[in-house]
């Protein structure tokens, strides 16, 4: 085999595999739009700032997951952040400033320890983790299915 056919057979082996890999503002861009397709309270800009506020490897284990980020103004102040884990929903109430960076907090710690428990996860505007606390219940968008993949 020459050199040349050497060459090119490497390159066709490893283009399947470069055609996989993302730039990570598309990776956010994928969530946005997943995001877009599943959230009813979605606008872009609401869902945007925070979408870029997650690490990247966060993003992409999401995506590989099924999980999606919804922005929910229905969440009151007391509670602006939830994971609902039997859908797989990181929502936060995106007009109370504190609520992106405790749900860009949750996401990225879950996301390491790739656990994602079944029950509704609820937290304040500190990041302490609520019990007892009543929230709305997610509805996607009509239409959409959610692809939370149970592990």
């Amino acid at each position: 085999m020459t050199r040349t056919s050497t060459f090119a057979l490497l390159t066709l082996a490893l283009s399947p595999a470069l055609a996989f890999a993302q730039s990570d503002r598309e990776v956010a861009e994928h969530m946005v739009t997943r995001s877009a397709n599943v959230c009813p309270g979605h606008s872009t800009e609401r869902t945007t700032p925070t979408v870029k506020k997650v690490p990247v490897g966060a993003l992409r284990v999401m995506l590989d997951r099924g999980l999606v980020m919804c922005p929910d103004r229905r969440l009151d102040a007391s509670a602006p952040a939830v994971f609902y884990g039997r859908v797989g929903v990181f929502a936060w109430n995106p007009e109370v400033p504190a609520a992106a960076t405790v749900i860009v907090k949750q996401i990225d710690q879950m996301t390491r320890k790739d656990e994602y428990p079944v029950e509704t996860l609820v937290w304040d505007e500190k990041g302490t983790a609520l019990t007892q606390q009543t929230v709305p219940a997610f509805e996607p968008r009509p239409g959409a299915a959610v692809l939370y993949k149970v592990r």
